[in-house]
């Protein structure tokens, strides 16, 4: 897959696309998220990046995805709202997507192929895996969803435009 991250289009929760091109030179933290899950409670660390970070170049993207125990089983609309109303969300989050098998988003195609987990498995485990993507468009590591947000700041913090 030679495509570059800049080039995948993705639609936000309100149902407009754009090209990730928009985000040129910034550090991107992509993460497929869930409202009914135990790790739910990570958006609100997911929302300290951002506020934390913005400024300085830091994008969080929230990404959606009902594939893992049918924990994501809302409209994108009830999605905004539950985030917005339970975690205070103010990063992007966009339409809910597919990160494994044939109907897989371009997106998560790209950054598991860049970035594979445990034992060489391109596939994504569970709700609130993060990759971290350099500015340059470097998928830099992926992190298992028990990391909380808050553990790979540092790895951030190396990356930001000063």
């Amino acid at each position: 897959m030679n495509e570059s991250i800049l080039d995948i289009s993705v639609e936000t929760l309100e149902g407009q696309s754009y090209e990730l091109s928009k985000y040129k030179d910034k550090t991107l933290l992509i993460v497929n998220t869930a409202s009914r899950c135990g790790f739910t409670p990570q958006y609100a660390g997911l929302q300290k990046l951002h506020e934390q970070y913005a400024e300085r170049g830091l994008i969080v993207l929230g990404f959606p995805c009902n594939q893992f125990g049918q924990q994501e089983p809302g409209s994108n609309e009830s999605i905004g709202s539950f985030c917005e109303r339970n975690y205070g969300v103010g990063f992007q989050m966009h339409a809910k997507v597919e990160v494994n098998g044939s109907n897989a988003h371009p997106l998560f195609k790209h950054i598991k192929e860049k970035a594979a987990g445990i034992l060489g498995s391109t596939s994504i485990k569970w709700n609130f895996t993060k990759f971290l993507v350099s500015p340059d468009t470097s998928v830099i590591t992926r992190y298992a969803p028990n990391a909380e947000p808050a553990s790979i700041a540092a790895d951030i913090e190396t990356l930001l435009n000063d």
